[in-house]
């Protein structure tokens, strides 16, 4: 099965399923010498894991990571960093209503029809479960380049949204709330969704948005690496991501040229900043700045019309432990893949200068 790497040089393989014995990945290209904070990584973790809120699913995983090799009294050595998270509590009774039926919206059909087979446990492979891989790789990227921010939030919980650029708002807020919106009172309205959503046995999308800070110039590549196209390569490989847009994104088009240009200052930056910090896929050193929309998860309580794999109709009703709305546990996986992707550049561009 391809397709379960990400990176170039600082390179990310995941393995394992969502209700198989663990989950895991290895971490390639990562120097040596990089101090280890194990409590960092379990903190970006604890923000992923299940069961943290009444808002997300109940599903109860400590996801404690188990380093295999590559880190040496706390130090990384520049050899692959294997690591482990066990799964410890599944329940793979609740999926054997779905053993010979296709979800809508699920990858059940794409998975059958492509290798024949499937794990029906929890979506197997396509399970989201496989982000907390994500997000331990990104966690270490983060302490390469531990000058670079990234600071994401929910900014939008179906039509629940916040009206503020970042420049408004202090992001450290979005970790004071449950569904991570850096403003309260929105915050509160978001909560307050989600539970009424879940109430009714449905399931609501959300925006998530990003915020890179003291990115440094000359990030991407060109012409098929540019900065903004890996990031985007990033994001819509998280599961339930449906669009992505940066900077000034597609309300950009509604702008003239002369409305649209970012004026210089004297010493390299930006009087504005619709290019979103990405200049013909080059960083330029302004803060670089994103959305990603997430469809509602496509596990509901409601009976729904479906067909089983002989292609006979039949209804069928989501049953288990769900999370009602992506968006609030997807936080950490947004900064985690952009910290892959900002690591990656950074190593390449050292390869450049060499």
């Amino acid at each position: 099965m391809a397709g379960n790497a990400f990176g170039s040089i600082f390179k990310l393989t995941t393995f394992g399923e969502s209700h198989g014995i663990a989950i895991g990945g290895v971490i390639d290209g990562c120097p040596a010498g990089i101090k280890v904070d194990f409590d960092a990584i379990q903190f970006e973790m604890n923000r992923r894991k299940p069961g943290q809120s009444t808002i997300v699913t109940q599903r109860k995983e400590p996801d404690t990571v188990k380093f295999l090799s590559g880190i040496f009294e706390e130090t990384t050595t520049g050899t692959p960093i294997g690591f482990l998270i066990e799964n410890s509590n599944q329940k793979s009774k609740d999926y054997t209503h779905i053993k010979e039926v296709f979800r809508p919206s699920h990858a059940d059909y794409t998975y059958s029809e492509k290798y024949g087979q499937r794990d029906y446990r929890g979506g197997g492979r396509s399970s989201a479960r496989e982000t907390a891989c994500r997000v331990v790789a990104g966690a270490l990227a983060k302490q390469f380049i531990k000058t670079i921010k990234i600071n994401a939030y929910t900014s939008a919980v179906g039509e629940i949204v916040l009206n503020k650029s970042y420049k408004e708002l202090n992001l450290a807020n979005a970790e004071t709330n449950d569904v991570r919106c850096p403003d309260s009172e929105v915050a509160a309205q978001m909560i307050s969704k989600i539970k009424a959503i879940r109430k009714d046995g449905d399931t609501i999308g959300g925006i998530i948005s990003c915020v890179i800070k003291n990115v440094p110039v000359g990030l991407g590549e060109p012409v098929f690496d540019r900065l903004h196209a890996q990031l985007g390569k990033a994001m819509l490989s998280i599961n339930a991501v449906k669009g992505f847009q940066y900077g000034s994104g597609f309300k950009g088009t509604q702008l003239k040229g002369s409305q649209h240009n970012d004026s210089f200052n004297t010493n390299g930056s930006t009087k504005t900043n619709l290019s979103g910090g990405i200049q013909g896929g080059i960083s330029n050193g302004m803060d670089i700045y994103f959305d990603v929309a997430f469809k509602p998860v496509a596990t509901i309580m409601k009976a729904q019309d479906t067909i089983d794999n002989k292609g006979k109709k039949i209804k069928m009703q989501g049953k288990g432990r769900h999370d009602p709305c992506v968006v609030p546990r997807a936080v950490p996986i947004v900064e985690a893949m952009a910290a892959l992707v900002l690591a990656d550049f950074v190593l390449l561009n050292r390869l450049t200068k060499a």
